[in-house]
């Protein structure tokens, strides 16, 4: 029994049975065992010949006097037929319109359901091959005016939701606008009442969910941020957590473009958090996202401190971000440079996460730069390019930046090609200079200590021990 009889057993379960037969019945019963041993001689000859199979289909569908459940399953084995293995799409459009007439009576709502959700996952799904649009549009467009025949709202709903998620995937924007329009106004026309309300709020920000997505891929910001706004409206609604995970991740990419670090990270953070609970792949792509926006915050903790993202840390397509973090942390933009370099596939394939690489390493070379030159008063520009591996107009660049944000006091001589500093970064040197001779006298101390322990030495019995033996102690630290 493949899955199509299976879900044929479980759509069955809502019929009850007495088992209770009349004479008047056994060659009913004769002419049902004669149909069911005809449609699985046709199963058999599915694999080995398709042609033959369907035509055995064909047959048992010819013979019914009334639709009924071995016709329904016989057109349903033959759309798939003709789909998936013939590559004759047109005639399985047939094939399924009419196997749409047989929802009304012949099987139960539950596996007519079942059935037609099958068909179109296969139709949208790619499984059969490059399909028409036009085609695609015809199977949806059959199964939605048979919905509304059966006044099916509930499923006719969940189609609309599906064909509107198949066109999105294909990029077919103008369909997708034209069908998100509709689905508006069919939500906005559901009925009164507190379920009512969280059923139309739930539907809602799925159609919300899709329009984000669109405009988020069509880079049309000021309807993204419409429609992100609009999701925070909406109060009733139960969805799934797949669906709030889909909307935080563009808020989080939108707030990104807007250079909202800290807004961006949170979004990512809870869309993670929804798509580890949905169970969805895409947890891991929008963890990098978070890892990403919590670096250009420039926040000193680590995002993988947390309860929720701890279990990813040693993700193999993770590891690549952790390290990376890392090196960040550390303001090593040596390593961090050979991190990108070394890791294509998991970071830098990504077309979101290379867009604002340029903004990391320009973060962490500011970083990497400020430490470097508090010890000097001047340094040439050619030097600090060749620490940082870089062109000199790129750190001519990057210390005009920290001069006019404050960073850094001075100034450069564009003639010499040499930063300057000024007497305020004068003093952040004497107080490095300090701190250093501190530290130098702290080695002496230690050294003296274990000399005095050492035999004959300078600190042994008798021996004095004094700050003035090594130079003095700086007297003032600012």
């Amino acid at each position: 029994m493949d899955d199509d009889d299976a879900d044929y057993m479980q759509g069955s379960d809502d019929e009850g049975y007495d088992f209770e037969y009349s004479d008047g019945d056994e060659g009913n019963e004769s002419g049902t065992a004669d149909v069911e041993n005809m449609y699985y001689k046709a199963k058999s000859k599915k694999d080995d010949n398709p042609e033959e199979a369907l035509k055995d289909f064909r047959a048992i569908v010819d013979q019914e006097t009334e639709k009924g459940d071995w016709g329904f399953k016989a057109l349903k084995q033959s759309t798939k037929l003709l789909f998936l293995v013939l590559k004759r799409p047109s005639e399985a459009l047939k094939t399924y319109v009419q196997l749409l007439t047989y929802t009304k009576s012949a099987v139960t709502r539950n596996y007519s359901e079942k059935s037609i959700n099958g068909i179109l996952d296969y139709v949208g799904g790619g499984k059969g091959g490059v399909v028409e649009v036009d085609v695609l549009e015809k199977f949806y467009q059959a199964t939605k005016d048979a919905l509304e025949d059966a006044k099916n709202e509930r499923l006719s709903a969940k189609t609309n939701l599906k064909l509107a998620k198949l066109w999105l995937d294909r990029k077919e924007y103008t369909r997708l606008s034209k069908l998100i329009r509709d689905l508006h106004r069919a939500t906005a026309q559901d009925g009164d009442g507190d379920d009512s309300q969280a059923r139309r709020d739930t539907q809602l920000l799925e159609i919300y969910a899709l329009e984000i997505q669109m405009y988020n891929e069509t880079r049309n910001f000021k309807k993204l941020k419409e429609i992100y706004n609009a999701t925070n409206a909406v109060r009733s609604a139960i969805p799934h957590p797949r669906i709030i995970g889909i909307i935080k991740e563009c808020g989080g990419k939108m707030w990104m473009g807007e250079r909202q670090w800290n807004r961006a990270s949170e979004d990512f953070f809870e869309s993670f958090c929804k798509y580890d609970e949905a169970g969805s792949p895409q947890r891991i792509q929008v963890l990098k996202y978070l890892v990403l926006a919590n670096m250009l915050m420039g926040s000193e903790v680590n995002p993988f401190d947390s309860q929720e993202t701890k279990p990813y840390k040693t993700d193999p397509q993770i590891k690549a971000m952790t390290d990376l973090v890392d090196a960040y942390q550390r303001r090593e933009v040596h390593s961090a440079e050979k991190i990108l370099k070394d890791n294509q596939s998991t970071i830098m394939d990504d077309s979101f996460i290379r867009s604002y690489i340029g903004d990391l390493l320009r973060s962490l070379r500011t970083s990497y730069l400020v430490d470097l030159i508090k010890p000097y008063t001047r340094l040439e520009l050619a030097f600090l390019a060749k620490q940082l591996n870089v062109e000199i107009s790129e750190v001519e660049e990057l210390l005009i930046g920290l001069i006019l944000e404050g960073k850094v006091e001075g100034k450069i001589d564009q003639v010499g090609m040499r930063l300057e500093l000024s007497s305020k970064q004068s003093l952040e040197r004497k107080r490095y200079a300090a701190l250093t001779k501190w530290t130098e006298a702290l080695e002496s101390v230690h050294g003296a200590v274990v000399g005095k322990t050492a035999p004959n030495g300078r600190g042994g019995p008798g021996g004095d021990i004094g700050l003035g033996d090594f130079g003095g102690l700086p007297e003032r630290w600012a």
